[in-house]
């Protein structure tokens, strides 16, 4: 499984920091010292291999004209095990050039003796392949422009309150009654929330271990649905009873067949972690489009730092208990 890395988002940073400064030894420090490590340029020939590219990488980026800023568009880390990934998207300025230079790098890291080493670096300068090699790629711009059109080849974007749900303290429920006994008690959750989502205007777009997502294109009935599924919550008579957490974030989402992606869904997903058991908790976001419904009362705004995402956030807790 693959992970979000606030860690290797960080050692990225250090590292072009490192390197805007022309710091030779942060340099070295940050790269593999086995004979794998590979070294990726944007020019013809810059394709270097093993332990000489720890060697001379002060070298290297001395012949670089001085750097007077980097402006980074686009910054993602993900890790999975003892190996991980980075990808930037940095606009430089350079002293003597009259114009801005993005760079695309990619850095591959492993970890060696507990600390992540870059194994693989590859930059590269966006150039038309029209210019390189005689042909204009258009499948991927193609797939993207029919997303900004509509529900074309099986895409569509918009605006859309996501929900999460989450079972909290499941494990020790598993451990009492059992796998098999689990898998139906679950089953059956998953059939109740699903009826409250779609009484709701909502769709109910997947189950995950232990929770759920769902799609709702009116903020309020996702708050609506977030209610009721809670206050059900409450009328369990048979042991052993479950408790959830929800959390909820708006904003425009990308839809691929049966599924959603985008920032919207992964901040509904932390959203959810901060929330404790049986709360309902909602984005500023989601907050703002409700607006002021006389029918929804909320707690006093909280600042929080969520997971994978810079800054401070502002989540609400949705007064759902009459």
């Amino acid at each position: 499984m693959f992970k979000e890395s606030p860690e290797l988002m960080s050692v990225s940073r250090r590292w072009y920091k490192a390197m805007v400064a022309r710091n030779e030894a942060e340099l070295k420090n940050y790269l593999s010292e086995s004979s794998e490590l590979r070294f990726v340029g944007s020019a013809d020939g810059e394709l270097w291999l093993g332990p000489a590219v720890r060697e001379a990488i002060g070298r290297h980026f001395e012949e670089v004209p001085d750097i007077l800023d980097r402006e980074e568009l686009l910054a993602e880390a993900y890790e999975s095990g003892d190996i991980g990934w980075s990808l930037f998207a940095n606009r430089f300025r350079f002293r003597g050039l009259p114009d801005p230079v993005t760079f695309r790098t990619t850095l591959i890291f492993a970890l060696e003796h507990g600390l992540w080493k870059i194994v693989h670096r590859h930059a590269s300068l966006p150039s038309p392949n029209e210019t390189s090699i005689g042909h204009k790629h258009t499948a991927i711009q193609d797939l993207l422009d029919s997303v900004e059109e509509g529900f074309n080849i099986g895409q569509a974007e918009g605006l859309a309150s996501i929900m999460f749900t989450d079972i909290v303290n499941s494990s020790p429920i598993v451990e009492a009654i059992g796998d098999l006994a689990w898998s139906r008690l679950v089953a059956s959750h998953f059939d109740n929330l699903r009826n409250v989502i779609e009484a709701n205007g909502g769709e109910f777009v997947k189950s995950l271990g232990d929770g759920t997502m769902s799609s709702f294109a009116s903020a309020r009935a996702a708050l609506t649905a977030a209610k009721t599924i809670q206050t059900e919550m409450l009328k369990q008579n048979a042991e052993p009873k479950l408790s959830l957490r929800v959390g909820l974030h708006t904003g425009d989402v990308v839809r691929s067949n049966d599924d959603f992606f985008g920032n919207v869904v992964n901040k509904a997903a932390r959203v959810t972690e901060a929330a404790e058991q049986g709360e309902i908790c909602v984005s500023d976001t989601t907050h703002a489009v409700v607006g002021a419904d006389f029918d929804l009362s909320f707690s006093d705004p909280q600042l929080v730092s969520l997971k994978g995402l810079d800054g401070s956030h502002q989540i609400w807790l949705l007064n759902w208990r009459d």
